[in-house]
């Protein structure tokens, strides 16, 4: 018997499984530096995109616990970039975040195998995206796809916490296993769901990077591939 057969939800993380978070991240730096090069040149001749990133996983860090909204925590990224260079101004940081994030949704691009895989998929089974990222699908390329969207700002847990995967089973209303969530990252998505008792497959879109150093029970390379399991 197929062990997939009973899924009817299929939840899918987004940053990295669905579109190159990386990249889209670099790219919207870079558009926010050259904003900043608009208005003043000479601070932003300070930064560049590799400093920027430190920062802001620094803050993230020291507000882990205390802020969960991802909107605000770079925001406290781009203030403390301008006291890090001693050229404070609140303002000015409020604006920069409104450009990221214009280019950080606006300017993302699907990996070739998304579309065709979830406009498939979705005619059989409910999809939902259960992301630790803030990304809406209605402003990301996908709309109408997902039937609905758990993100883990908005519960304050983040994947690989069991209470996520709970949540989108509550949301769903199916049991552990009518569930199937495919993902990139192995921690937080493929031990994550297997800690909640919710099948997974893991998406490895580089399989020659080697041994993930841990058994995964099932792996594919591409989302083509979830056609033939399922």
């Amino acid at each position: 018997m197929n062990k997939f057969a009973e899924i009817n939800v299929v939840s899918f993380d987004a940053d990295g499984t669905l579109w190159d978070f990386e990249k889209v991240m670099r790219h919207s730096l870079h558009q926010t530096l050259l904003e900043l090069n608009r208005i003043d040149a000479e601070t932003a001749a300070l930064l560049d995109v590799d400093k920027m990133i430190t920062i802001r996983n620094r803050v993230a860090n020291e507000l882990t616990g205390k802020i969960s909204n991802l909107i605000e925590i770079r925001l406290d990224a781009f203030k403390q970039t301008f006291k890090d260079i001693s050229r404070p101004d609140d303002a000015l940081a409020v604006h920069l975040n409104a450009v990221f994030f214009k280019h950080r949704f606006q300017d993302i691009e699907l990996f070739d195998d998304v579309l065709p895989v979830l406009d498939i998929l979705r005619h059989k089974y409910i999809l939902v995206m259960l992301s630790n990222s803030n990304s809406d699908p209605e402003f990301c390329g996908l709309p109408g796809i997902f039937r609905f969207v758990v993100l883990a700002q908005d519960y304050g847990a983040w994947k690989p916490d069991p209470k996520i995967f709970q949540i989108a089973l509550e949301k769903a209303a199916c049991s552990q296993r009518e569930l199937l969530h495919i993902g990139d990252p192995l921690e937080e998505d493929i031990l994550g769901a297997t800690n909640a008792g919710v099948k997974n497959i893991w998406l490895n879109r580089n399989p020659s990077e080697g041994d993930p150093g841990y058994r995964v029970e099932h792996q594919i390379s591409s989302l083509r591939e979830l056609l033939d399991i399922l």
